[in-house]
């Protein structure tokens, strides 16, 4: 495994006269930063009362540098003469109590101060790999730290939203240049199931069953070898539930050398079919019981369908030469026996297919390298302790079920208790309680059926609760915090992010006399994880805005996917210059804190401007006295229009047969409370059900294609 480096874009260091901002400094990384800037006048900028660490506070006494205090006015001005006299001075921001895996760990108050002063600044993104590595992962590659430098920003350009863009963006790409990002998904999985393999089970939540990790282990690497016999195809599909059955296959199917291809059952079968026609599939690993439960899924002809639960019973005597191998020889032997490669990085290691919210859907290739990152992202920033254990039991078809109840767990040794599906609140609920479940992930449309058919004491053990996918309603996470005693994080991401870019989580417990850097900001949907980068554009010119401008979000990091199967145009429309165009738009707060204000496809441009379908249905949903949140009952959506481009259409599910005299009355209505004309749905249409996905997220195709063929 090669070396990391540990400087980035060296020559972009400022000869001198600026103000170095690094996003985290302990001694040896100022006795480090003072090396690198050999040759150039130098001082320090510190903290008056900052709780410095005893070896942090030496380095400074001992660096015998000019250290001005930024709280004593005239050291601020002293600094800053000698910053315009060519001097570089470098900021030594004070410790603060932080989650592992937080970009930014200067007090907000520190840079609000910084940026104030008028002067060019440069920020620096610094990295401690060892702090945040897997548990798998070798620290010798690994350097201390790793710098990435930032273009200097001049006077004009400096505010916080520049600053701590160009320090969240230093310090993700210092990140990024992991080693274990180029290994391959197998020999990890091989390396987690080996380490972890007597002390982590996964319990299935049906038969209550409990199965050690390297009786996992077993199974996967013999079920790999009949996979291997089966096809030469490079992907195989997969359609099974949560659970042992499903865990075993993606396993088995990385072991072969496989691309698992996770099937969406819940979809029409006209978006299976284009699904199993785009991934070229071969065979397709399932169970009896699923057939027998999913009889509209276009299955293939027996002869190309491997059944689990038939085939593992007639691989026992591979299986227990699997598991007395584990037991005696290390990972990197077991790893070579199954013929796995050394290096995986940019190779396909999965493929999902979105959802088809907003039109057919897409093969996302995600590579080694994504689900690696993400894996160790997630990880990072959860910081689970090897006894705990997650719920399981979000579709493996799901990019968030994917890679955090599949490739997470076993990698890291988390423990898993699975159930076949998220809509059954009381079984979950039982199986929390009695297996002492510490992380609950779900949709907040899940998460809804805790609050009528569940106990306050069944969740007792739940230390997180995360949800995705679609927003948080705040009244929804406060009556369900008033119930549970228990806080709803929001997080963020997308198939095409492997899925996790940003978090919510529970603020660290603060150390005496250190500033806190939050973890969690309600209506946001969190920090970035380690790794990620953000730029904001505006959504109709394209013209790069401030993170703290409301515009379309792009994001950039190693968990980024490389594009869509087989679609070079449509990639070419979402990633540029290796950036991503998330389709949703959004900003940054001034705390690093990701705000989503909508998708984009949940916008019109009518005459110009860009029209908020969500926040038209929450003024609707108000006016109307409906509980938008609860159920849905109307919905906004754009169609063609020759006159201004789009037009807007209301569905509801309330309407009478007087919807010309019902829209008048709304228009009124709305108006009166401030709503925009432009904002205002012209027409209404009566329908019986507004379309949503098996999600629960609305299905826009179907919503169009209801305006379009009732408005007529």
């Amino acid at each position: 495994m090669p070396s990391q480096p540990s400087v980035l874009h060296a020559e972009l260091l400022a000869a001198n006269g600026a103000l170095l901002i690094p996003s985290r400094l302990d001694a040896a990384d100022l006795a480090k930063l003072i090396r690198l800037c050999n040759g150039r006048r130098l001082a320090l900028l510190t903290e008056s009362s900052a709780a410095y660490a005893p070896a942090l506070r030496q380095a400074i006494s001992s660096s015998g540098l000019p250290a001005w205090e930024r709280g004593v006015e005239s050291d601020c001005a002293s600094a800053v003469t000698a910053l315009h006299n060519g001097t570089l001075i470098i900021c030594v921001p004070p410790a603060v109590t932080a989650l592992r895996g937080t970009s930014v760990q200067i007090p907000l108050s520190v840079l609000e101060d910084l940026c104030e002063w008028n002067l060019p600044v440069q920020p620096l993104g610094v990295d401690h790999p060892r702090e945040s590595s897997l548990s798998v992962e070798s620290a010798g590659p690994l350097a201390e730290s790793v710098f990435c430098f930032a273009p200097v920003l001049a006077p004009g350009q400096v505010s916080l939203a520049a600053v701590r863009q160009g320090l969240i963006n230093a310090t993700a790409e210092a990140y990024s240049t992991r080693p274990v990002f180029n290994d391959h998904l197998g020999r990890l999985i091989v390396a987690g199931l080996k380490k972890h393999g007597n002390t982590t089970a996964i319990i299935d939540g049906v038969d209550g069953s409990e199965t050690k990790f390297s009786h996992i282990f077993a199974a996967a690497a013999a079920l790999a070898g009949h996979i291997k016999k089966e096809t030469t195809h490079d992907r195989i599909g997969i359609v099974l539930p949560p659970g042992r059955g499903g865990l075993i296959a993606n396993l088995a199917a990385v072991l072969a050398g496989k691309v698992p291809v996770n099937l969406n059952f819940t979809a029409g079968k006209e978006s299976i079919q284009s699904s199993i026609k785009q991934s070229g599939l071969s065979r397709v690993i399932t169970a009896d019981v699923v057939i027998r439960k999913v009889q509209s899924f276009p299955w293939p002809a027996q002869r190309d369908t491997i059944f689990i639960e038939r085939v593992l019973p007639k691989l026992k005597l591979t299986c227990a030469r699997w598991l007395i191998l584990q037991k005696l020889l290390p990972a990197s032997v077991l790893s070579t026996l199954l013929g796995l490669p050394r290096q995986g990085g940019d190779k396909e290691a999965a493929l999902l297919f979105t959802s088809g919210s907003s039109g057919d859907p897409k093969g996302v290739v995600l590579t080694h390298r994504n689900l690696i990152a993400n894996v160790s992202q997630f990880a990072t920033r959860l910081s689970l302790q090897g006894d705990e254990k997650i719920l399981g039991c979000l579709p493996l078809f799901h990019s968030f079920g994917s890679t955090v109840t599949v490739w997470f767990p076993v990698i890291e040794g988390v423990g898993l208790v699975t159930y076949p599906t998220p809509l059954e609140p009381p079984k979950l609920a039982e199986l929390m309680e009695k297996h002492s479940v510490d992380v609950l992930l779900a949709t907040p449309t899940f998460l809804r059926g805790y609050m009528r058919r569940v106990k306050v004491e069944q969740l007792a053990s739940l230390k997180l609760i995360v949800t995705g996918a679609e927003k948080l309603p705040l009244n929804f996470e406060e009556e369900f915090r008033n119930k549970f005693s228990k806080p709803v994080m929001e997080g963020y991401g997308l198939t095409e992010t492997s899925p996790v870019s940003n978090v919510n989580l529970p603020d660290p417990v603060a150390t005496t006399g250190t500033p806190l850097i939050p973890a969690r900001r309600m209506g946001s949907v969190g920090q970035f994880v380690p790794g990620v980068a953000i730029r904001i554009t505006d959504p109709i010119s394209g013209d790069e805005l401030p993170i703290d401008h409301s515009g379309m979000i792009w994001l950039r990091g190693p968990n980024i996917f490389p594009g869509y199967l087989n679609a070079p145009k449509k990639t070419a429309e979402v990633i540029q210059e290796g950036w991503f165009r998330t389709g949703d738009i959004g900003r940054v707060d001034s705390e690093g804190f990701l705000y989503i204000e909508g998708r984009l496809s949940r916008f019109s441009k009518i005459g110009g401007e860009m029209v908020p379908h969500e926040t038209i249905e929450s003024h609707i949903n108000r006016a109307l006295g409906f509980d938008g949140e609860a159920e849905r009952k109307i919905a906004v959506v754009g169609v063609p229009d020759p006159d201004k481009g789009e037009a807007l259409v209301l569905l509801s599910t309330t309407a009478t047969e007087a919807v010309k005299q019902e829209i008048i009355q709304l228009r009124y209505t709305l108006l009166e409370a401030g709503v925009p004309a432009l904002w205002i749905p012209k027409r209404l249409v009566r329908v019986e059900n507004i379309p949503v996905l098996a999600s629960g997220k609305l299905d826009i195709k179907g919503c169009e294609r209801l305006a379009l063929e009732l408005g007529e």
